[in-house]
């Protein structure tokens, strides 16, 4: 989350005007993250999450707000969307797509106990089936074909020991892509920013606009990777079977899913090793933005090989 577009109160008052939620009092932007300008909106109603869609097209919304309506419906903690009075639930601001979603109570967490990393993998697990029968479907934009093409970006902006590990990295993956493995529905960005903690137990997760289609293992492997990193960028043991125990208390996982695993963290360390070069060689501007460092899944990567 950051802020790249500003929004004037002007705006935001006639913006609510599409809504049945009172009165409008405040707008607070919120810093972190990267990709979309995000807000927290005060009415006479309550709190809010404003979203503007930097990247996300009017046309693709409809597919990740039914998602969150219906992992809400199924039990998963997650906010749900605010429905505008004509039924829709997208809506537009400032020229750009634009949504509200409900404020749910509690915080993230930088570093994480083996109490909030089990209940985590658990909820994890419960989105995967929840999503089982979602009946929308989205390819995942940031895999495969996207680590190549932005390879090809950045290779001449890298150093040596860098390009040569990034394109070994995507040859081996290339021929290991864990496609004949249980899928569905993934979150592929559930770092503990995008949990909110009330003390050990999950209020909810957010931020569902890399959800998408793909492997269970992937999906747990992104989480496990931030979960369990320490702070020089390696696994916690204790924090990493936590989290896994945590999955499988409620959905087992099979032996082939258990021996790709280790691949599927590799796999979790390119996607975002390269999101976060693809930021720091090539930022997009912003009013309020947090650009992360690279090299934390990089060094990473390198502990797991």
């Amino acid at each position: 989350m950051s802020v790249y577009t500003s929004v004037s109160d002007d705006e935001m008052r006639a913006f609510l005007t599409n809504y049945d939620l009172g009165g409008f009092v405040s707008l607070q932007g919120i810093a972190q993250g990267i990709t979309n300008s995000n807000y927290f909106l005060t009415t006479t109603a309550g709190r809010y999450v404003l979203t503007v869609f930097e990247v996300l097209q009017q046309e693709e919304l409809p597919f990740f707000l039914r998602l969150k309506q219906h992992l809400s419906d199924n039990g998963v903690a997650c906010p749900a969307p605010v429905v505008c009075k004509d039924g829709r639930m997208d809506s537009v601001l400032a020229g750009k797509p634009a949504c509200l979603v409900t404020c749910l109570k509690g915080s993230d967490t930088s570093w994480a106990t083996a109490a909030q990393c089990f209940n985590t993998g658990a909820m994890l697990a419960k989105m995967h089936i929840a999503g089982q029968t979602f009946p929308l479907k989205m390819e995942n934009p940031r895999y495969d074909t996207w680590w190549r093409e932005s390879a090809a970006k950045l290779l001449p902006v890298l150093d040596a020991a860098d390009a040569a590990l990034l394109q070994s990295e995507i040859a081996f993956l290339d021929q290991h892509s864990g496609s004949h493995l249980p899928s569905g529905i993934i979150h592929a960005d559930l770092f503990k920013d995008n949990v909110l903690l009330d003390g050990e137990q999950v209020a909810g997760f957010i931020d569902f606009y890399y959800a998408c289609n793909g492997n269970f293992m992937y999906d747990l492997a992104i989480a496990v990777n931030d979960w369990a990193r320490t702070a020089d960028n390696k696994l916690d043991q204790a924090l990493f079977e936590a989290f896994l125990n945590g999955y499988e208390s409620v959905r087992p996982l099979s032996d082939e899913e258990r021996t790709y695993f280790p691949t599927a963290q590799r796999a979790g360390c390119i996607r975002f090793w390269v999101s976060r070069l693809l930021d720091f060689h090539f930022p997009q501007e912003g009013e309020m933005t947090f650009i992360k460092d690279p090299n934390t899944f990089r060094d990473l990567l390198l502990s797991l090989k």
